[in-house]
């Protein structure tokens, strides 16, 4: 498996995941100009941008510390962009989902502020 795939697989886990918790996916892999957001969801009211880590192994740090300064302002921009899209206003959050190579699984609600 290519890196994409083993991405997508990942995405589709975290997906899931969420639809366990009583989330709708609205969207997943949303692009625009500013960059992308790997799953829209609504959460109650709350729409949530949710970002997915994945990592196989500890070699390269935690998957939450890849969701630095600069990802975080992506991933802000192109929120702006879809939010700005839906014509209401309603409540929304930045989520980061974390995936480890043993299978478990770390929720960030709220991870961080609009950047």
């Amino acid at each position: 498996m290519n890196k994409r795939q083993v991405g997508a697989r990942q995405e589709a886990v975290a997906a899931e995941y969420l639809r366990g918790k009583g989330y709708r996916i609205l969207e997943r892999n949303y692009r625009n100009d500013y960059g992308e957001i790997d799953i829209i969801a609504e959460d109650g009211r709350s729409l949530v941008f949710v970002e997915v880590k994945f990592r196989s192994a500890g070699d390269y740090g935690d998957p939450l510390e890849a969701v630095d300064r600069r990802k975080q302002k992506r991933i802000s921009r192109a929120a702006m962009r879809y939010y700005s899209g839906q014509g209401k206003e309603r409540p929304c959050r930045f989520d980061v989902i974390a995936l480890y190579g043993d299978g478990s699984i770390r929720h960030l609600a709220d991870a961080f502020e609009y950047q």
